[in-house]
């Protein structure tokens, strides 16, 4: 009969760490130029309302955000405190919302252009007066996806 002996000389070698600092750098890199910041900061003031049937947006890269709402303490005396546009990250008028929409749609794929979505954050204590000549100039600009962003409600 044959013996089978093992073999105890032989160990695996130890994995060697050399390249480990390079790929660390390599993922850090890598998340530093994929993250997006925010692009634009708030002027007006946003408190939205709570609402009880709420659903999500699927695609975030394909909804214009417009915010109304009073100027910030940093713009009051500058722009008084009588509600106002906010697009992208300045003030503007009703009339300025078919080039911000355009301006938009050109990076969207030609394919997603149907799927465009304007969400309109509303803060909870203005009018409805600049709200329905901003939903009117939507109608003009044939942007016809509306959408109205809301908190949860607190039970």
């Amino acid at each position: 009969m044959s013996k089978f002996s093992k073999k105890r000389g032989k160990s695996t070698p130890a994995i060697s760490t050399a390249s480990l600092p390079d790929i660390i750098f390599m993922l850090l890199f890598f998340f530093m130029v994929v993250t997006v910041l925010r692009d634009s900061s708030l002027m007006v003031k946003v408190n939205t309302p709570q609402a009880s049937e709420l659903t999500k947006l699927e695609e975030k890269s394909l909804v214009n955000y417009l915010y109304i709402g009073r100027p910030t303490d940093q713009y009051k005396e500058q722009y008084g405190t009588s509600p106002r546009l906010q697009l992208g990250d300045k003030f503007a008028t009703v009339d300025d919302i078919p080039l911000f929409l355009e301006k938009h749609k050109i990076k969207v794929a030609e394919n997603k252009r149907a799927r465009i979505t304007s969400s309109l954050k509303v803060d909870g204590d203005v009018t409805m007066g600049i709200v329905q000549d901003i939903k009117t100039q939507l109608r003009k600009s044939n942007q016809l996806k509306v959408n109205y962003s809301a908190k949860p409600k607190n039970e």
